[in-house]
């Protein structure tokens, strides 16, 4: 089980599951707070009673071993007992917490501040965006006074301070300026002695047109640091009040880089602000229209889209305009390829406003609205079987249909698409699907669904083993990509290249393995963990049992199985893993019972290949009866490559794992 640990707030731990890790009271919470400050080095037992105690009672030490027994078993529950621990560790004359670099927020805020810094604007400003949001509140939050967390809690504190004065110089070399007005003005209020801050404000508005708000802001700055603090402003500041007051050109980078888009967009931005009240409803449906633009550029926009989206639903829903909530909803049409979603709950929320808002339509309202609502209603809820309307996407797709709508039948179209797993095999339903969609789009010119089509020939290709036309497919996709700036699509197209070179049998496992997690490499700030938990380790399994053929390859019953770490991340395909690791490891009787507690997969891309493992798993053991849920659950898939339809992993053809349940069960094939 992967922990991960938040000390940008509250002190917190999370499961695998994202879900939180109880810490018991006060003092647990102050020694995993200590042991993380420690940074992965050991702290004496000594150390920790003179930490939690200004006057240690006495069996003060005897109490610190009965906290650290208690958080390892929150921290690691599946343990068996009399095992060493592997995270919060005994070691020398104390305790340290062996934590991940990428578990702790703390020391992901680093690299991400850092590492910032190297990168273009527009990957600074996703990467910024990613950190500062995990920020919950003040860092180790319950210890504002322990002289242990002091110096820490100061750093972290200034270097967030440093992260958003970073996040609004990189606005300005976007050429986003009225964007940097809103977070500097707040900026400045609470840290009203930060010159920079004030230096970046004051820029920003004589970017966005405002000459006279930006120099009264230069005066107010100056007067806050003479009248409180007795000080001069620094040289950079008393500059900038002069080159405003001379418009010097170079203020302004867009006129002197050759990038006028950068000034339009400043100047067209202003003149939003201007013209455009802040109550105005105009102003809510065009920032949908923006949050739908953002979440196709990065992994930080994709993250950034999501979170603003909640918040502009509710503003929606807050006027009582039925209609205006449904464009709101129904305007973030953002393609979708991954039948999991991101973020659970916040698909529930948009699900429940969408019904909320179908239910309270007018008769009258134009049928786009309705069908728009459908589809997110059904794209929300993908990956999760039927919901309260599990022919949502189909009655989208009739409604737009029926209004010529080319725009609004893609959107449905990928509603249909993420809803075609009610069973295994429909890899040539989904072949359609996306053969529709490029056609569609290609015609109309919705390049975003255009990739999306090609995307899903991608996995539905692979899965019938066409692997012709889903290289055509994925130069497509990059192509589009490149054209219009659509950087996410990479991930897909590079994973489903490693697929393609370990489908040929002409590469070495190691050389397939390499370009495996040169792949997942790129799942990093994606902004899809719906996606990326568990992916690398699963499809790295499926590879090494197909490569480990030490018997005969139609006997998979007999076929060895390669070695196996407890301590894998399968994320949530541990169900479907757990019962061939425990094999791998000669723990039958534990690999038996987990098996026969194995529920269905999940219906989704990788139904077949979880289905392939169970069955490997019931050959193994014998098992009659998930052999025979297994073999019903796969027939329908008889001409496909299992998991290929994911476009990330395969498992072989299916055939192969029919015909050896069909010979175990004696079934005829």
């Amino acid at each position: 089980m992967q922990v991960t640990f938040g000390v940008l707030g509250p002190v917190v731990a999370w499961d695998g599951a994202a879900d939180a890790v109880e810490l018991k009271g006060p003092r647990h919470r102050a020694v995993l707070a200590r042991l993380i400050v420690a940074r992965r080095r050991v702290v004496p037992v000594a150390r920790l009673v003179e930490d939690l105690w200004a006057e240690p009672p006495p069996g003060a030490v005897g109490a610190v071993r009965t906290f650290v027994s208690a958080l390892r078993r929150g921290l690691e529950p599946q343990r068996p007992p009399r095992t060493p621990a592997r995270l919060l560790v005994t070691e020398g004359p104390g305790y340290a917490l062996r934590a991940e670099q990428d578990a702790v927020d703390a020391w992901r805020f680093d690299r991400a501040v850092s590492t910032a810094a190297t990168l273009p604007p527009q990957q600074a400003l996703a990467r910024l965006d990613e950190a500062l949001a995990w920020w919950r509140g003040p860092a180790y939050a319950e210890f504002p006074d322990e002289p242990w967390a002091r110096t820490e809690r100061s750093r972290l504190a200034e270097l967030r301070l440093q992260a958003a004065e970073s996040r609004a110089e990189t606005l300005l070399a976007l050429g986003a300026a009225a964007r940097a007005v809103s977070d500097l003005d707040a900026h400045v209020s609470e840290h009203p002695w930060r010159e920079d801050a004030w230096r970046l404000l004051a820029l920003a508005l004589y970017r966005t047109g405002r000459q006279g708000d930006a120099l009264a802001v230069l005066r107010r700055a100056r007067t806050l640091l003479v009248e409180q603090l007795g000080v001069d402003p620094a040289p950079r500041l008393r500059r900038l009040e002069a080159d405003i007051l001379a418009q010097a050109p170079h203020l302004d980078p867009a006129a002197g880089s050759g990038d006028p888009a950068g000034r339009v967009w400043a100047e067209a931005a202003a003149d939003y602000d201007r013209t455009v009240g802040p109550g105005a409803r105009a102003r809510l449906e065009s920032t949908v229209s923006l949050l739908r633009n953002l979440a196709v550029t990065s992994g930080g926009g994709l993250q950034a889209a999501r979170r603003h989206r909640v918040a502009a639903i509710a503003a929606a829903e807050e006027s009582g305009d039925a209609e205006l909530s449904a464009r709101v909803i129904g305007a973030y049409d953002v393609p979708a390829i991954w039948p999991r979603v991101d973020d659970p709950q916040q698909a529930a929320q948009v699900v429940a406003a969408a019904e909320r808002t179908l239910a309270a339509l007018p008769e009258d309202a134009h049928p786009a609205s309705r069908a728009r609502l459908l589809a997110t209603i059904a794209l929300e809820t993908r990956g999760r079987g039927p919901g309260r309307r599990p022919d949502a996407a189909r009655q989208a797709e009739t409604i737009a249909r029926r209004l010529d709508d080319p725009a609004l039948l893609a959107f449905a179209l990928n509603a249909v698409f993420m809803q075609s797993f009610d069973r295994t095999g429909l890899a040539g339903r989904r072949a359609e699907t996306g053969d529709e969609l490029v056609a569609l789009s290609a015609r109309h010119g919705l390049a975003t669904y255009e990739v999306l089509g090609h995307l899903i020939g991608i996995q539905a290709r692979g899965a019938l083993g066409d692997f012709e036309a889903a290289d055509r497919h994925a130069a497509a996709a990059d192509r589009l990509a490149e054209r219009h700036e659509l950087p996410l699509v990479g991930v897909f197209t590079q994973w489903y290249r490693a697929l393609r070179l370990d489908t040929t049998g002409r590469a070495r496992p190691e050389e397939v393995e390499a370009a495996y997690r040169a792949a997942a490499a790129r799942l990093d700030g994606a902004g899809m963990p719906g996606l990326e938990q568990g992916l690398l380790p699963l499809t790295l399994w499926c590879l090494r049992l197909r490569t480990s053929r030490l018997a005969p390859a139609d006997d998979l019953s007999a076929t060895p199985l390669p070695p196996a770490e407890d301590r894998t991340d399968w994320g949530p395909y541990e169900p479907w893993a757990r019962p061939l690791v425990l094999l791998a490891q000669d723990r039958r009787d534990e690999a038996a019972a987990t098996l026969s507690r194995l529920p269905d997969p999940p219906r989704d891309l990788l139904c077949e290949a979880l289905w392939c493992l169970a069955a490997r798993a019931a050959l193994a053991l014998g098992d009659r009866t998930t052999m025979e849920r297994a073999y019903a659950q796969l027939l329908p898939a008889a001409g496909e490559l299992a998991g290929a339809g994911s476009g990330m992993l395969t498992l072989g053809p299916v055939t192969r794992y029919l015909d050896a349940l069909a010979a175990a069960l004696g079934h005829a094939r």
